[in-house]
């Protein structure tokens, strides 16, 4: 009778089944200056497994890409990829190139649109601007996420690099991209919605 309980004890609650999360985003999520073990994508796969959930993540993120390369690459990344959930962040490169908010929101809403029509869940990731380009320049780039996110009603993180940004031992000598504890910081605020939406 113990080791019939013991048995009983071990089977899971809750089983779940494989799904294809893909990370499509510039140099933030790519791993800039990281070696593979400490890329997002194998940090966030290997967390998320612990807790039990059977999923593969597929690095999609290209250093320097803007909304613009990610509108004209997507239509290839999702063609036959059976991908189950997308995280999108794309803009940081636009703005530091000064590229007009509205563009930036024309391409991310219609990345967003592509991705719904494709019946892919979106997990999207915001960006905030620095003040380079003046206090106009920043209100209209810091409102493109929330409005996009709250038109297509999807799950949303306001701020990729939430705890991360400035924090000079979460990040590289160039103080832009994150190092292998920012990484970790960040995959730590991306499970949680992503937990949410693979409970669905």
């Amino acid at each position: 009778m113990f080791i019939l309980i013991i048995a009983v004890n071990l089977i899971p609650t809750k089983v779940y089944c494989n799904q294809k999360i893909v990370l499509f985003g510039d140099s933030l999520m790519a791993g800039y200056g990281l070696d593979q073990e400490f890329h997002l994508s194998t940090i966030l796969e290997k967390n998320l497994k612990i807790k039990g959930f059977n999923v593969n993540v597929v690095n999609a993120s290209v250093s320097g890409d803007t909304t613009s390369g990610g509108l004209n690459r997507l239509s290839w990344l999702i063609e036959k990829k059976d991908i189950d959930i997308m995280v999108l962040c794309l803009g940081a490169n636009d703005m530091l190139r000064g590229i007009k908010p509205i563009h930036i929101k024309n391409n991310l809403n219609k990345i967003l649109e592509i991705l719904k029509e494709n019946k892919i869940t979106v997990l999207f990731a915001g960006m905030i601007s620095q003040e380079t380009f003046g206090e106009s320049y920043k209100k209209e780039f810091d409102r493109i996420y929330p409005e996009l996110a709250y038109k297509f009603k999807v799950s949303f993180l306001p701020f990729l690099l939430d705890g991360v940004a400035l924090n000079p031992e979460l990040n590289l000598k160039d103080g832009k991209h994150p190092n292998s504890k920012g990484v970790n910081l960040i995959s730590k605020n991306l499970e949680k919605k992503l937990i949410a939406l693979l409970d669905q």
